[in-house]
């Protein structure tokens, strides 16, 4: 798919001065579009460099969490809990990499009604691969340096408190 065309103008701003004209100043409009903006492009960037390992940035996000358990294997409703995602989503995405030999799946032990998946030896290389790939490119952010990048995350912690992703206390 070609890359459109850069527009004359930054169209957000542009957003935000007509907003200002027909409701008064919202900050909070041009901030979030903003940060749409940017979601949509870093996952574009994102998913283009993990597309050759058959992978979504969802599903290099799994086999990434599996590296970092101790056995290579959690729980899917862990997996669920720790990408902060709907259970069916567990599912397609452990599934798919279940199809594709970078996961292997089996019942737990510990919960006779769950299931466990495990990341196999494919898997880590390819989760190993993929990410080498995007360190080189800064998972997108190479516009900021690693000052800028701790400042967004700092910014952006407040709102992840406020939705309750976690127990901030």
């Amino acid at each position: 798919m070609p890359k459109p065309l850069s527009l004359p103008f930054d169209p957000i701003a542009r957003a935000d001065e007509l907003w200002k004209e027909r409701w008064g100043s919202v900050p909070s409009m041009a901030a979030i579009t903003s940060i749409m903006r940017a979601h949509q492009i870093l996952l574009a960037q994102v998913d283009a460099v993990v597309k050759p390992y058959g992978l979504t940035f969802a599903r290099y996000e799994a086999l990434v969490l599996l590296t970092f358990s101790q056995r290579g294997e959690l729980p899917m409703s862990k997996i669920g809990e720790r990408l902060m995602v709907h259970p069916t989503s567990v599912t397609n995405t452990v599934d798919r990499l279940q199809k594709a030999g970078l996961v292997a799946k089996r019942p737990n032990p510990e919960d006779g009604r769950g299931t466990l998946a495990s990341i196999t030896d494919k898997g880590r290389e390819v989760c190993d691969a993929a990410t080498r790939e995007l360190m080189a490119m800064d998972f997108g952010l190479s516009a900021y340096d690693d000052e800028q990048c701790r400042e967004i995350f700092g910014l952006l912690r407040p709102l992840r408190v406020a939705a309750e992703d976690f127990d901030a206390s």
